[in-house]
């Protein structure tokens, strides 16, 4: 500052001190540059102030504050008597100010975002001079977490251009938040077309963005940063997945059931699956018969209900707007009726040797078992019957079976029809007996043969005598006759077809045995009469009844024991 010139007359001694010192004196003022406050807080700003002519400090000067608007205006005013608070402005009855020697301080209460501006704090101290300070003070809202929304239709990746992916907005934020955008975690930013609108303190953003096929499975976010007092903070939204149709690039065919090997008479499911999104409607068809599309009534199925060997072949499945496609081999397997030779029945004599044969055509390899009466004969489809008997005689029964696909079979037979002169059953042609006259004897006779044979019996010997079992079946006849033993009998019984004759011959020798018995009871009498004699005696002899002498003994034995043993014996 340069020299000061001041010119004063007599009368004005007393004013022109006073600008001399006004002019060479001055007040030094200290203010934070800036202040940082949320907002709905209290926000300090300090105003620290001294004289340069500390030996002349004033006993009285003036603290005003100002705020910066258009124009600027006084909201606060004190001195050593009064304190006082503007009114009619926007900081009536939310300020007050603090003030000491060394300082002055204003308190702002409820900050609002438009109290972001500048604050001059202004000290008179008249001839000890004034100064003049200001403080920015910042107000600070966080923005509510981001929210984000997908685009809810598909987007194609055949789009020309930029395609709208996702918006985020975050509200209530002040300074203006920033947004970024992310996939899969990875900034994307340098991809993404912003478009960002503010609107009181909330900031939208849209992500324009060239979608790939690989979008399908991507996770798209957004991210706020913000200034907080003294620090920059984020927060970041939850992530979206977006719809992606892409064209059908490839299509697979497959047999959805029956699992494993499909025989005749299933129903056989085939299910066509490309990876274009949306899914396609696909269509069916034969490799034989390109030209015929097979009825489809769910898209992408084919349902072949139910199946014969016609339906083998390569089947085919494409979309209806494009021109790959998938195919896969159909095989239905089967297996025809078994054809058995000979056929139904066959005859053959005794003796004779017969091949049958079982065959059943099938598409996989097949297994033969005969069976006779549930039992097992024979393997293949060959079956060889040797020096037939009536034994021979019966069903025989082929079973064809599938091993890779058990629920394949199928079964013939053959009746086998052995004929023959009559043959006893049994080894014994002739049967001797002997038996005591007046029994009954039963007589049994059984034989097979092919035609049935005839029976008839020729007894000699015995007028009485009849059949008491009759019976025959296909090609054995039993008979059983009783017969009333009355002398020596003989029995023939007489076999005969049409092929030849046998005869089973009885021989009974009739025996009288009947006194062999009569003596054996008679001896068991006896001796019973012996041993109720010998009580008696021994009793007779205790009482004192019979003498004890040797000749009284010899006398008795001599007499009545001699007598009685004669008569036993």
């Amino acid at each position: 500052m340069g020299p000061v010139h001041i010119s004063c007359t007599k009368h004005d001694v007393d004013l022109c001190a006073f600008l001399y010192f006004s002019a060479w004196a001055k007040v030094e003022l200290t203010m934070h540059e800036g202040v940082e406050v949320y907002l709905g807080d209290s926000a300090q700003i300090p105003c620290q102030y001294s004289f340069t002519d500390t030996d002349n400090k004033p006993s009285f000067f003036m603290i005003q504050w100002f705020v910066v608007t258009s124009p600027r205006i006084r909201i606060f005013y004190g001195d050593d008597e009064q304190q006082m608070v503007d009114n009619n402005t926007d900081y009536s009855g939310r300020i007050h100010v603090t003030s000491d020697q060394q300082g002055t301080q204003l308190t702002i209460q409820d900050v609002q975002l438009n109290d972001e501006r500048e604050f001059f704090c202004q000290v008179n101290g008249l001839v000890a001079g004034s100064g003049e300070g200001k403080t920015h003070l910042r107000v600070f809202a966080p923005p509510e977490a981001p929210v984000i929304e997908g685009v809810p239709t598909g987007i194609s990746v055949t789009n020309e251009g930029l395609s709208k992916v996702a918006s985020c907005e975050a509200r209530n934020g002040y300074p203006k938040p920033n947004i970024t955008w992310y996939r899969n975690d990875i900034n994307v930013l340098i991809l993404v077309t912003r478009k960002s609108n503010v609107s009181g303190i909330s900031v939208q953003s849209t992500l324009e963005y060239k979608v790939v096929k690989d979008d399908k499975d991507a996770h798209f976010s957004c991210e706020v940063s913000f200034f907080v007092p003294g620090a920059i903070r984020t927060v970041e939204s939850n992530s979206v997945n977006i719809t992606v149709h892409y064209p059908t690039t490839m299509v697979e065919l497959w047999k959805e059931s029956p699992q494993g090997l499909v025989k005749e008479g299933d129903t056989v499911e085939l299910r066509c699956q490309g990876d274009g999104n949306p899914p396609p409607v696909f269509i069916f068809n034969r490799e034989q018969e390109l030209d015929v599309d097979l009825e489809s009534n769910h898209g992408d199925v084919l349902m072949l209900s139910p199946v014969s060997r016609k339906d083998s072949g390569i089947y085919q499945c494409r979309p209806l707007d494009s021109e790959v496609k998938g195919e896969m081999q159909l095989t239905v397997h089967y297996l025809d009726p078994a054809v058995v030779v000979p056929k139904d029945s066959e005859v053959m004599l005794k003796g004779e040797d017969l091949t049958a044969t079982c065959n059943a055509l099938s598409s996989l390899k097949t297994s033969t078992v005969w069976y006779k009466d549930g039992k097992q004969v024979g393997k293949g489809n060959t079956l060889h019957l040797k020096d037939a008997t009536y034994e021979t005689t019966g069903e025989y029964v082929c079973e064809v079976t599938v091993p890779s696909l058990p629920a394949l079979h199928t079964s013939g037979s053959v009746h086998i029809i052995v004929q023959g002169g009559p043959q006893l059953v049994g080894v014994e042609q002739e049967v001797q007996l002997e038996e005591a006259t007046g029994r009954m004897v039963n007589l049994s006779c059984e034989v097979q043969g092919h035609p049935l044979p005839s029976l008839s019996w020729s007894i000699v010997g015995s007028q009485n005598w009849q059949e008491v079992v009759s019976k025959a079946n296909e090609h054995i006849i039993h008979s059983v006759v009783s017969v009333k033993v009355t002398s020596d009998t003989s029995a023939l019984c007489n076999a005969s077809n049409d092929l030849g004759t046998e005869v089973k011959a009885f021989s009974i020798k009739a025996s009288k045995t009947e006194g062999s018995g009569v003596i054996i009871v008679v001896i068991i009498l006896c001796l019973l009469l012996l041993a109720i004699l010998g009580s008696v005696l021994y009793f007779l002899h205790k009482k004192g009844k019979i003498p004890c002498g040797r000749s009284g003994k010899q006398e008795i034995f001599n007499g009545q024991y001699k007598s009685l043993f004669v008569t036993c014996f």
